[in-house]
C-alpha cells in the first residue's frame, strides 16, 4: 500500500524548465504561474524589479535573468517544480545544468519575432538531453503579433510538428482570450484577470472547426490509436486526443503549441493545464544508469538506494547550498551520502524546499524532488551523490569551453589573497568560469562565455566583497588547426644520463580532420613494431602536445594523427619514453605543417529601424561581418550576420549611438573560423 501511495505521489510531480530567447517573457510567465497557483499574492514585474525568480541585484538592475532559479507551486493536485533559466547566450551553461535534471520544459516564443537565435540554441540543448517540450507563444497583445507566423518559424527552424491546440480571440491590443480546440470551448479573461469559460464565438466557429480538423489530422499521422479512431469515426474524441498529444510530446515527434499574453495574465491557466496533461512525471522518464556500468540502473522509486545529481552550488549568507535532483531513494536530515566524484562521504545538514531566494526546511526528499541541501563541502555542479552501500556515477552536465578572457587584479596588493578566494568561489559556483595564471605575464585571467558573463562575475566580486578590482580588456580564445599536413614524420627520443635510459622511435602522419574540431588518433603499425601499451602512451603524449600550437601557443584542434611505424629498445623503451616521444614528436610535426589560426565567431542578429539599416550594414562590414540575411518584421529590419567575436567588444554602445538607442542585437556562438592574421601573442 505504501509503495502504491508513493507511485501516486510521483505521478503528480512535474519537473520543468522555462526556456526562451532573452526578452521573450520567461520570467513574466514564471511570475504569472506563481500568481495563478496562489504561491504569490502580487504579480511581480521585470521592469519594476519585483519578480520572485530574478532576485539577484544585478538581475533587477539589468532586467534579465542571469542565474537559474528554482520555485515550487501546486496546481490541480500536482506539484510543479519549476526552474526559470537565463535567455542570454552568455549564460547558456546555466541552461545546460538545469536541462540535465529536468523532465520537461516550456519553450516561450515572442509572437512578433517567432523563433530567435537563442530560442534555437536552447531548443537544441533540450534535444541533446531528450527533454520533452510544449511551446507557449507569448505577447499576442503586441502590435505585429501573429500566431501562425510564429508557428511556421517553429516548423521551419526547429523541425518538430507543431500541434496548435488554441485559436486566439482578438488580435494585438484586442487579444482577450483563446479557443480551446481540444474541448472546443472559449476561454476569456477580463482586465482584472478573472477567467470565464463559454461557447466558441459565432464568428470564430467555422475557423475553430477547421483548425480542430487540422489538429486531428496531424495527430493521427503521429499516433496509431488516434489514427484508428479518426478512420473509424471521422473525428477524434477529446480524451483520445489528449492521450495522443501526451504520447507525441514525450517522444518529441510533435510539440503542443499554446498562446497567450503573460504580461496581461491571459493564457496562463491553460498553460498549467497543459503542463499537467502533456509533460512527463518522474515515473515517465527512463531510469538513470551508472556511466561505468549501463546495466546498473536506478528507477524513480523512493524505496530504492539513494541516487542524486548536484546541478548547482550557491554561496549564501546562511551557508553553502547544493541544489540536488533526487532520482531514486530517500534522504533525510543527518543522513550520510557518498560523493563518488570526490570519493568521500558527507553528512546532510538540512534539506530545503527552494522558493528562489527563500527556503523552507523539510524533513526528507524523495525520488523526483528538486531540493537544496546544506552541509556538503566537496560537492560541485555535476557531482553524483548516492547511498554509500550502493555507489554509482551519473552523467554530469556538459561544460562549454570559455571563449573570452580578461585579466583581473586587486588595486591594493593587500587584497590579492581576498581576490583569489573570491575568484575560487565564483569558479566553484559556475563551472563555465575558469581562473588561471598566465605563465608569461603572471596575470590572473578570468575566462568565460562572453563579455556580459565576465562583467557580471566581476561585478559580483565588487558587490559581495567590496574589493576594488581592475579589469583588463577582454581577449578571445584562439585555436590553431592544420591546414596542410605532413606524412612520414620521423622522431627519435633518446636519453641516456646514467642508469636506465629512454628510447622511443615513432613515425607520424599528421593531417586535417574533416570535422574541423576535435582530435583523432589512429595506429597503422603492423608486425608489432610498437607494442599496444606503447601506442596508448604515444596517443597520450600527442594529446599533451595539443595544449599549445606553434603559431601562438593556442590549443590545437581539428587534427588527425596516425602512428605508421616505430621501433623499440629491449631495455630502454617504456611508457614514459613513448609518451615523451608522442608529445615532442607531434610538437615538431606541427611546426612542419601549414597551420591555420582560428578565431571564435558568432551569429549576430541586429534589430533596427528601417532607416538605420545602411549604417548598421556598414558597421558590420567594418567589423569583418558577413551578412547572411535581412528581413523586415513589424516595421523593423532584422539583419543576420556572422562576425568574429573579437570585433563585438563594445558593439552594444556603438549600436545604441548609431541608432539613437533604438537598435538591439543578440549573439549566438557558431564555432571557429580562420582568422585573417595572427594576433599578438601573450
Amino acid at each position: 500500500m505504501r509503495t502504491h501511495t508513493f507511485t501516486q505521489t510521483l505521478a503528480t510531480v512535474r519537473n520543468l524548465g522555462i526556456l526562451a530567447h532573452v526578452d521573450a517573457g520567461k520570467t513574466t510567465v514564471t511570475e504569472r504561474i506563481l500568481y495563478a497557483t496562489g504561491t504569490t499574492h502580487k504579480r511581480g514585474e521585470v521592469h519594476d524589479g519585483t519578480t520572485v525568480t530574478d532576485f539577484d541585484p544585478q538581475e533587477r538592475d539589468r532586467g534579465i535573468t542571469i542565474f537559474a532559479a528554482a520555485v515550487s507551486c501546486d496546481w490541480d493536485g500536482h506539484r510543479v517544480n519549476l526552474i526559470d533559466t537565463p535567455g542570454h547566450v552568455d549564460f547558456a551553461d546555466e541552461v545546460e545544468r538545469a536541462l540535465r535534471v529536468l523532465d520537461g520544459a516550456v519553450a516561450v516564443f515572442d509572437a512578433v519575432a517567432g523563433v530567435e537565435p537563442q530560442s534555437e540554441s536552447v531548443w537544441r540543448q533540450a534535444d541533446r538531453h531528450g527533454v520533452p517540450r510544449i511551446a507557449f507563444v507569448n505577447k499576442l497583445d503586441r502590435a505585429g503579433a501573429d500566431l501562425d507566423r510564429a508557428v511556421e518559424s517553429i516548423r521551419e527552424r526547429l523541425h518538430p510538428v507543431p500541434l496548435v491546440v488554441q485559436l486566439p480571440i482578438g488580435a494585438e491590443d484586442g487579444f482577450r482570450g483563446v479557443v480551446d480546440l481540444v474541448r472546443m470551448r472559449a476561454l476569456l479573461w477580463a482586465d482584472d484577470g478573472t477567467r470565464t469559460v463559454g461557447d466558441v464565438p459565432e464568428d470564430l466557429r467555422a475557423e475553430a472547426v477547421r483548425r480542430r480538423r487540422l489538429l486531428e489530422e496531424a495527430v493521427a499521422e503521429l499516433h496509431a490509436e488516434a489514427l484508428e479512431e479518426f478512420c473509424a469515426r471521422g473525428t477524434v474524441s477529446p480524451g483520445t486526443l489528449t492521450a495522443a498529444l501526451r504520447a507525441v510530446t514525450r517522444t518529441g515527434e510533435g510539440v503542443v503549441v499554446l498562446c497567450g499574453s503573460a504580461y496581461r495574465n491571459r493564457g496562463v491557466e491553460p498553460l498549467l493545464d497543459a503542463v499537467v496533461a502533456y509533460l512527463p512525471s518522474p515515473l515517465d522518464v527512463p531510469p538513470v544508469h551508472d556511466t561505468r556500468d549501463p546495466q546498473e540502473q536506478r528507477p524513480a522509486d523512493p524505496s530504492a538506494p539513494f541516487a542524486g545529481l548536484a546541478f548547482k552550488v550557491s554561496a549564501t549568507p546562511t551557508g553553502r547550498l547544493t541544489y540536488l535532483r533526487v532520482y531514486s531513494g530517500t534522504i533525510g536530515k543527518g543522513d550520510t551520502v557518498l560523493d563518488t566524484n570526490a570519493g568521500r562521504t558527507e553528512r546532510i545538514g538540512r534539506i530545503l524546499r527552494v522558493q528562489a531566494d527563500r527556503h523552507a526546511q523539510v524533513d526528507r526528499a524523495v525520488a523526483g524532488d528538486i531540493v537544496a541541501v546544506v552541509g556538503l563541502k566537496s560537492a560541485r555542479a555535476g557531482s553524483t551523490l548516492c547511498a554509500p552501500h550502493a555507489p554509482l556515477v551519473l552523467e554530469p552536465p556538459g561544460v562549454a569551453d570559455p571563449v573570452v578572457s580578461v585579466a583581473v587584479e586587486a588595486r591594493r596588493s593587500t587584497d590579492t589573497d581576498r581576490l583569489a578566494g573570491a575568484l575560487a568561489r565564483l569558479a566553484e559556483e559556475d563551472p563555465s568560469l575558469v581562473v588561471r595564471t598566465d605563465p608569461e605575464t603572471g596575470q590572473t585571467l578570468l575566462s568565460g562565455m562572453g563579455e556580459l558573463h565576465l562583467e557580471v562575475a566581476v561585478e559580483r566580486i565588487r558587490r559581495e566583497t567590496g574589493l576594488d578590482v581592475a579589469v583588463g580588456r577582454p581577449r578571445v580564445s584562439y585555436r590553431e588547426t592544420v591546414g596542410g599536413g605532413v606524412r612520414g614524420f620521423v622522431f627519435r627520443h633518446v636519453k641516456q644520463d646514467g642508469g636506465a635510459g629512454q628510447f622511443a622511435h615513432i613515425v607520424l602522419d599528421v593531417e586535417p580532420l574533416e570535422a574541423e574540431s576535435g582530435f583523432e588518433f589512429r595506429s597503422a603499425v603492423v608486425g608489432g613494431r610498437v607494442p599496444q601499451e606503447y601506442v596508448r602512451a604515444v596517443e597520450a603524449g600527442c594529446r599533451d602536445a595539443l595544449g599549445e600550437g606553434p603559431l601562438g601557443g593556442h590549443p590545437v584542434t581539428g587534427v588527425r594523427v596516425t602512428l605508421t611505424d616505430g621501433a623499440t629498445h629491449v631495455k630502454d623503451s617504456s611508457d614514459t619514453a613513448f609518451r615523451t616521444a608522442g608529445r615532442l614528436g607531434l610538437r615538431d610535426a606541427l611546426r612542419s605543417c601549414a597551420m591555420v589560426l582560428l578565431e571564435p565567431v558568432a551569429e549576430v542578429t541586429v534589430t533596427v529601424p528601417e532607416d538605420a539599416v545602411g549604417t548598421v550594414l556598414g558597421d558590420l562590414a567594418a567589423r569583418r561581418g558577413r551578412v547572411s540575411g535581412s528581413v523586415t518584421r513589424a516595421g523593423a529590419a532584422v539583419v543576420t550576420a556572422t562576425v568574429p567575436l573579437a570585433e563585438l567588444f563594445g558593439y552594444a554602445t556603438r549600436l545604441r549611438s548609431r541608432t539613437q538607442g533604438r537598435g538591439t542585437f543578440t549573439t549566438r556562438p557558431t564555432g571557429y573560423a580562420p582568422a585573417p592574421a595572427a594576433p599578438a601573442t601573450r
